[in-house]
């Protein structure tokens, strides 16, 4: 890695990163672009600018990209349905390659020869982001400080920052009790004091919900449009993407819907045990099979269920541009084409629970399924139905002597 001339690093402005930028200035002489994603983390972007420029750096790039990774990441998801493992809704997962595919646009914009983040050897991320570096720049070149450099410990880490000038925050000085990851879909807490999966997470981990117990007594009703599989408008109020899910998780929260304590299987081999904050898409999941089950056939909504989990560990896994997802999405997306219409939600205490759906493209017939007199199904048909679908079953019983 000697022949590294200019690196961008996804720098947040903490002090994780900061120590990496400057490792990377001292330990490998490069010139260091700096990148913040602004991706709905409600983070401070002055201090990333401000804590860059400290360390000498001249090109530094802050995007807000809320609009962009609502719209084309998570919004696709969304339709799938996706959910890993059953119950994750991807929140870090999704946003890894959208990070990923700026790093590569910015080292093709100033000439950089290789990229850098501050993901440990121990997690999803690392994967996530350079899976994304080489589908999009197969030549560039990686520095991943956390499998290369000594600095093993939070001792080791702050002990080099002060010997090289890296300013140390307060709360930084002794042991963080758990990390936290944030973006526009969720929050994500980890490690330390969660680590036994046994021991409840204590109330302060959660910051993005109000517990289900301390919610309002009154429910909460409202209704999300769709169209074509994506939420355009709540309460018949027309909202941008990330507008719309910005609302999405003021409502939620304050209703305590979208918590998750979630032992999950990482793709490097390993259980972790993590908290996630979901509101608006939880939400929005809920929302989205409701109008699903009205506008789509039965064989399009079964064949979706089962590519789903398919989906989903592609996502987990970092696979985002890899043609196998791309695939399964073009199929997906054909078939959002008539999902279009209105859910009304109930919220209370921790719970979304569906009270009604409407569309212009529904496949829902009271004529067919009334319990009164109707002249548009002749229910003898099911004799017939069910005798041949019985055959195989008559002859396996006549063959076994059940």
């Amino acid at each position: 890695m000697s022949d590294i001339k200019k690196v961008v690093l996804a720098y947040s402005g903490g002090l994780d990163t900061s120590v990496i930028l400057r490792w990377l200035q001292v330990e490998r002489g490069a010139e260091v672009v700096t990148f913040t994603a602004d991706l709905g983390a409600n983070e401070d972007m002055d201090r990333a600018r401000r804590n860059a420029e400290n360390f000498g750096v001249k090109e530094i790039f802050i995007d807000d990209l809320r609009e962009e990774f609502v719209r084309d990441f998570v919004f696709p998801a969304f339709r799938a349905n996706a959910l890993y493992e059953g119950v994750y809704l991807l929140g870090t997962s999704i946003a890894r390659p959208l990070i990923a595919k700026r790093q590569i646009e910015i080292a093709k914009d100033v000439g950089a020869d290789a990229v850098s983040h501050g993901a440990t050897g121990k997690g999803n991320d690392q994967v996530r982001f350079e899976l994304g570096y080489y589908a999009l720049k197969p030549d560039i070149k990686i520095v991943a400080p956390w499998r290369e450099w000594d600095l093993g410990s939070r001792t080791k880490l702050i002990q080099w920052a002060r010997e090289h000038q890296v300013q140390i925050p307060e709360d930084k000085v002794g042991e963080a009790p758990f990390s936290v990851d944030a973006n526009l879909l969720h929050t994500s807490s980890e490690g330390k004091l969660l680590e036994d999966p046994w021991v409840e997470a204590p109330e302060y981990v959660y910051q993005r919900t109000v517990s289900p117990e301390a919610a309002p007594d009154q429910p909460t009703y409202m209704e999300i449009e769709f169209e074509k599989g994506d939420p355009v408008a709540v309460d018949g109020v027309k909202m941008s993407p990330a507008t719309l899910l910005t609302h999405l998780n003021e409502v939620g929260g304050k209703n305590g819907i979208g918590r998750l304590d979630l032992v999950e299987s990482r793709y490097v081999g390993m259980k972790s045990r993590g908290i996630y904050e979901t509101p608006g898409g939880t939400v929005l999941n809920v929302a989205h099979r409701a109008i699903e089950s009205i506008t789509l056939d039965r064989g399009e909504m079964h064949l979706k269920d089962d590519l789903m989990p398919k989906y989903a560990e592609l996502l987990y896994n970092g696979y985002w541009f890899s043609p196998e997802r791309e695939a399964l999405q073009a199929l997906i997306d054909r078939t959002q084409e008539k999902v279009t219409g209105v859910v009304r939600l109930k919220l209370y205490k921790g719970n979304t629970t569906v009270v009604g759906r409407k569309s212009p493209y529904s496949l829902y017939s009271e004529q067919h399924v009334t319990f009164e007199e109707d002249s548009v199904y002749d229910q003898y048909d099911a004799h017939g139905f069910i005798k041949l679908n019985a055959l195989r079953l008559r002859l396996l019983g006549n063959r076994d002597g059940r």
